[in-house]
């Protein structure tokens, strides 16, 4: 990349960046109720990503070996275990997400 482009770039990434940070401040005053879809979407949202990491992490378990069905294993338990505890969303799926990048980079 040229010097201009990576100008450019870093440019555009800044700019994304502060859009998608000062854009709800700008749509969704403090002084005007939230619309109801917003409401719905942040009700909604969390579990959906939720289901959408279940659903990839599992997308390629094969039953035929443990070495490929063992670290899904103790990942949902992980997960469920976190969830039943602290009963906090991100937690669950953070503390899922890097057991299993653990436990798929350095076990099995």
């Amino acid at each position: 990349m040229t010097i201009a482009q990576q100008f450019f770039t870093i440019g555009l990434v800044i700019g994304g960046t502060m859009l998608t940070r000062f854009l709800p401040f700008l749509l969704f005053p403090a002084g005007k109720p939230t619309p109801k879809y917003i409401q719905y979407l942040g009700k909604v949202l969390p579990s959906a990503v939720f289901g959408l990491l279940v659903i990839y992490c599992l997308r390629n378990v094969s039953l035929f070996s443990v070495s490929l069905w063992l670290p899904e294993l103790i990942f949902i338990a992980i997960v469920i275990g976190l969830h039943c505890w602290k009963r906090q969303m991100l937690l669950s799926i953070a503390g899922g997400t890097v057991c299993y990048m653990l436990l798929v980079q350095y076990v099995f």
